[in-house]
This record gives C-alpha cells, sequence and structure tokens, in this order.
C-alpha cells in the first residue's frame, strides 16, 4: 500500500502569541544600522565613543586582559563556574566603590552583595527579592525614567506607579516630586538614580537629597538607587556616590543599590554589575545574601566570569585603578566639552530654542552625564532621521557620547533646519 506523506499542522499552538513590541532605545540602533548613508550619526546609544565615534576599550581593561590572560596561560586560574554570589574577589571591592571604603556597613558586615548581570540584572534581582519579602508594595519610579525600569518590577508581579520630576523647561520639578513621593503609603519602594539621572541628566542637589532622605524615612520606603554612572558623571567617584552614602551612612538607612559596569568601565558586553542590600543587622545580611543566591540559581546559575575578573584585577591593583579613574576624568571632560561645544554651535547659527519656555540652550549644560534631553519632540526627531540621518529615541534624549568636533556643527545646523520646518515643541 502507499504510504501517505506526513503533513505537519498548519496551525502552531503558539499562534496567539501577539508581535512584542520594538524596544524604543534599541529601535533606534536597528535604524541606524539599516541606513547607508555615510554622513549618519547615531545620538541613540548609550555607550561611549571618543572624538573620532569610535567605541573605546580602557588602557587598564587592556592590561588587566593581559594580565589574566597570561595567569591563564600559567595555569594559575582556569574558566569552572563561579559560586552563585559571584567571583569574591569582585565581591570584596565592588562595595567599596559605591559605598566608600571606610564605610561603616561594610566593616560590620552589614551588606549582602551579590554579582549580577550588569545593572539591569541587579534590578531584577531587587524585583525578585522585594516580590518575595515586601509583597503588596508599589515602586515609585521618576517621570520620565530608563525605559527598562517599568518593565524589569512588573515582570516580578509588582505594581509601579511615576513620580513627578521634570518641568517644562527641563529643571528638576523637586515640588512635585516631594508631593508624589509623601503620598506614597508607608513601606513603599523609591527608585532613585543615584548620580546622571537617565534620560534627563537632572539631578537633585545635595540639600535636595537630604530632604528626600527625610521623607523615605518618614515613609518608612525602602530607598533603592540605580547606579550607572558612578564616576563617569562628573569624573569623581566619590562626588557621584553621594546620595547613596549620605542615605546608608548618615541617615543610617536600610537600602538596596545597583551597580553597573558597562559605562564606567566600557564593559557593555561582558554584563558585569552588582546588588547591595545595606542592613542594619549583619545576620540579616547574611540571610538577604542566600536568598538572592537562589534567586541567581532559579535565573541563571550562576553569573560570568570575565568581566568579573577585569574588575576586580583594576580594583585590587593601584596602578591600575589610578589609571582607571584617570580615563574616567577624560570620558567625562569630553561630555562636557561636547555640551559645550554643541550649545556654541547652536548659538553660532542663530537655532530657536525647543519652545518658550527655554530662555537659552542652557538646559544641555546645566545636565550631567551621558544624555541630554534637548526638549525635541517626535516631529523633531522623524526629521532629523529622514532627512539628516541623525538618529535619537524619540523623546528627544541626545546620547552627548555620539557628538564629536567632526559632527557637532551638523547636528546644530539640522536641529535648526527640523525646528523651522515642524515648529516649535509646543506648537
Amino acid at each position: 500500500c502507499l504510504l501517505t506523506p506526513f503533513a505537519p499542522p498548519k496551525m502552531s499552538r503558539w499562534n496567539h502569541v501577539t508581535d512584542a513590541p520594538p524596544d524604543p532605545i534599541l529601535a533606534v540602533g536597528v535604524a541606524f544600522n539599516a541606513d547607508p548613508a555615510e554622513n549618519k550619526v547615531n545620538l541613540g546609544i548609550g555607550a561611549y565613543r571618543d572624538e573620532n565615534g569610535k567605541p573605546w576599550v580602557l588602557s587598564c581593561i587592556k592590561q588587566a586582559e593581559a594580565q589574566i590572560s597570561a595567569d591563564l596561560n600559567a595555569g594559575k586560574i582556569n574558566k569552572e563556574y563561579l559560586p552563585m554570589q559571584g567571583l569574591q574577589a569582585f565581591l570584596d571591592k565592588t562595595s567599596e566603590v559605591i559605598l566608600g571604603k571606610a564605610s561603616p556597613a561594610i566593616k560590620e558586615k552589614r551588606v549582602a552583595v551579590v554579582q549580577s548581570l550588569s545593572g539591569t540584572g541587579a534590578l531584577r534581582l531587587c524585583a525578585e527579592f522585594l516580590a518575595q519579602y515586601n509583597p503588596g508594595v508599589t515602586v515609585y519610579v521618576s517621570d520620565p525614567t530608563w525605559g527598562n525600569h517599568h518593565a524589569i518590577f512588573k515582570k516580578a508581579g509588582l505594581n509601579t506607579k511615576t513620580y513627578r520630576y521634570l518641568t517644562p523647561n527641563m529643571g528638576l520639578d523637586f515640588a512635585g516630586m516631594c508631593a508624589d513621593l509623601e503620598a506614597a503609603k508607608e513601606g513603599d519602594v523609591f527608585v532613585f538614580h543615584t548620580v546622571a539621572h537617565n534620560p534627563t541628566g537632572v539631578d537633585p542637589t545635595q540639600e535636595q537629597w537630604k530632604k528626600l532622605a527625610d521623607i523615605t524615612e518618614a515613609k518608612k520606603a525602602v530607598p533603592v538607587f540605580d547606579t550607572a554612572y558612578q564616576g563617569y558623571a562628573s569624573g569623581d567617584l566619590e562626588k557621584d556616590a553621594f546620595s547613596v552614602r549620605y542615605f546608608a551612612h548618615d541617615r543610617g538607612m536600610e537600602l538596596m543599590v545597583t551597580q553597573s559596569y558597562s559605562k564606567n568601565f566600557g564593559l557593555y558586553g561582558e554584563r558585569i554589575g552588582a546588588l547591595n542590600v545595606v542592613t542594619k543587622d549583619p545576620e540579616a545580611a547574611i540571610k538577604i545574601r542566600g536568598q538572592l543566591n537562589m534567586s541567581t540559581r532559579a535565573m541563571i546559575s550562576n553569573p560570568p566570569l570575565h568581566g568579573a575578573r577585569l574588575v576586580a584585577a583594576v580594583l585590587s591593583d593601584p596602578t591600575l585603578c589610578g589609571m582607571w579613574e584617570k580615563e574616567l576624568k577624560i570620558m567625562s571632560d569630553r561630555i562636557v566639552t561636547m555640551r559645550t561645544s554643541l550649545i556654541e554651535a547652536l548659538k553660532a547659527n542663530g537655532c530657536p530654542t525647543p519652545s518658550t519656555v527655554f530662555a537659552d540652550w542652557s538646559h544641555i549644560t546645566s545636565q550631567i552625564g551621558m544624555f541630554a534631553y534637548t526638549g525635541l519632540q517626535a516631529k523633531h526627531v522623524d526629521l532629523l532621521a529622514s532627512k539628516f540621518h541623525i538618529y535619537c529615541t524619540k523623546n528627544g534624549r541626545f546620547s552627548m557620547a555620539g557628538i564629536n568636533p567632526g559632527n557637532v556643527k551638523y547636528i546644530a545646523d539640522a536641529m535648526k533646519d527640523v525646528l523651522a520646518t515642524a515648529g516649535p515643541s509646543d506648537s
């Protein structure tokens, strides 16, 4: 008899799965890469570029790589699994970076620290822990905030809510921020950007941080500090850690603080970071670390090795660490210079401000860190891409690392053109 050929089913059991929306930040890079234009500019990527628009591998990292390679070839180290909490040599140093070498919390063993998949992974571990041991809380994040904040906490089953952050002319809406946090329930979670707020670059002053500490303490809230730009923001690791250290040391608060070494070490693809939980009790820190390890085990089993080795090698060597701090200053200073250069180019070509609420373009230099919140709207952004091959996120956020002496005038002239063509932001 003849066998009937097998006919696969025409309908997948997964046909009910819907398309995922494109990531608003990563989609910028996709569009940029697909553009064949030679004069294209990427102002969307959150990664440092040198004055020639090229990625920069830090010299301290190159030397650490050579040291690790030599140790590997000599059989001094291997490629075995890390324990769930991560590389101990890394963990011994990372808390000191954010909390300080003289931190009483570290000395009294009140810090539960685990290695993570950069800052994103640290936030995910934080969210899992909060969902398990503080269920039902609302997580407050700034409006605007980094695009992944809501998704991370919601994936853990937590509800998010926003607090006001920005005024129309790109200043800090501190009164609105305080009012919204004061309206939170007791025990809710407050997510703060440690330094160089993403996407705005607008930070509270030290006096404002003290007021925020008052509110956090009064509401018995759980402060979570997201740290992506320490050292990169101002070029000073100590200065950039003020908010965390004030809450932890001056006010003696329990808190959670994430760390990413993507920007300040240029280790974007190594996915190296940490989650620190500062407690009032060493025994609580031990238990918390154990529970964080269990979450790591369930999600990724154990963290990756190489990035942790690189950071540990630099932080453990005074020469390499000094080199790193100098290179941090180079990156920070270049960003500051490009902010000034962009404003000068906008003044030179007579570019109008984004809307009537701006007296001038000084908000670009008053902001700090990798990004500038320009005040441009989606209609301007679309024209920048279609007419000038300049790509940024729809909210008008520029990655200042994408600006260099060779393209700053081109960008400024394009900004003038799109504002004239599409009209001001408040039209």
